[in-house]
């Protein structure tokens, strides 16, 4: 579809990737999808997704048939930019949700095959953290592939698009991988400095959220919207923690120097890159009062909830 014949009215979505964003974002966006008129939304997946003996893939691909969303076979990695554009060329808007695992170049071959199939509008994988703020030459070299989108994006008028900016995903506070909170050693290890504050949002929140601003009037376009289920410092994140599980939690600071020189010995590895860019403290926080959602009184899930639904319970 042609920015030419498009009315302004997304109606025909595809949602790329069904996985622990692509499923929230996908649920929400049929549900709101159902009130508008000759709106249909479908999903690209790779084969190995689609035909996968994995039972949490196997879910979620027969809820995806449930909820009526066509499913597309593409591989964002072996496709060339035509063939993807070629694919775009049916729909007026595309929402990528495929996370960073397809590697460095695909987010800027995605979005040159938007522009080649002059789509009408385009929701780059951009959900997370503030690139711009943050700025080129961070310890995590994909920041600098996602400014390359931006720039690529904002010199450009033939599409429209729309960057949604979430922060981290909530969970991943928790995530072992990410050392962030220790729970079996109840300890918060604070990236920075124990002041240094992080917004975090649900990925389901996100989904919810997602769908609101594509069905949102008037329309939004060639905008930064940003989202936030929570803004907290690490010092009450271990508060929090503290309050709610009723237990005593150690309160310790990775410095920047520190973790930079953690990344200097092994350079190539994913989650350091993250620790030492979010230890400097820039692009990772902005006031929930200022959100998309706290302007429109949606409600979020807050850390303290999160904590009290998912650990203490």
């Amino acid at each position: 579809m042609s920015t030419r014949s498009w009315d302004g009215q997304s109606r025909k979505i595809l949602v790329i990737g069904a996985g622990e964003l692509g499923m929230p974002v996908l649920r929400n966006v049929v549900r709101r999808a159902a009130d508008v008129p000759a709106a249909s939304v479908d999903v690209l997946l790779r084969n190995t997704t689609i035909n996968s003996t994995a039972p949490a893939k196997q879910r979620d691909v027969a809820e995806i048939r449930q909820l009526g969303i066509g499913i597309v076979h593409g591989d964002l990695v072996e496709s060339t930019i035509e063939d993807l554009a070629a694919i775009f060329r049916d729909y007026d808007t595309v929402i990528g949700c495929t996370g960073i695992t397809a590697g460095l170049d695909t987010p800027m071959k995605v979005a040159q095959a938007a522009l080649a199939a002059a789509l009408p509008r385009y929701f780059p994988w951009q959900f997370g953290v503030d690139f711009d703020v943050i700025g080129r030459g961070s310890p995590q070299d994909i920041f600098d592939s996602q400014l390359d989108v931006r720039d690529l994006l904002r010199s450009q008028h033939d599409m429209e698009w729309v960057i949604i900016s979430t922060g981290m995903f909530m969970n991943y506070l928790f995530d072992a991988d990410s050392g962030m909170v220790d729970l079996p050693n109840n300890t918060v290890n604070a990236l920075g400095t124990a002041d240094t504050a992080v917004t975090v949002t649900t990925p389901e929140d996100i989904g919810a959220l997602t769908a609101e601003i594509v069905f949102t009037e008037p329309r939004i376009r060639d905008e930064i919207v940003y989202v936030a289920g929570d803004t907290i410092t690490y010092g009450q994140l271990a508060k929090t923690l503290e309050t709610i599980l009723d237990r005593p939690f150690e309160l310790r600071v990775w410095s920047e120097p520190t973790l930079m020189a953690e990344l200097a010995s092994d350079p190539d590895n994913m989650t350091r890159k993250y620790r030492a860019a979010f230890a400097q403290g820039r692009g990772v926080a902005w006031p929930k009062a200022e959100t998309f959602n706290a302007r429109r009184q949606i409600k979020t899930t807050t850390l303290r909830e999160w904590i009290a639904e998912n650990i203490a319970a």
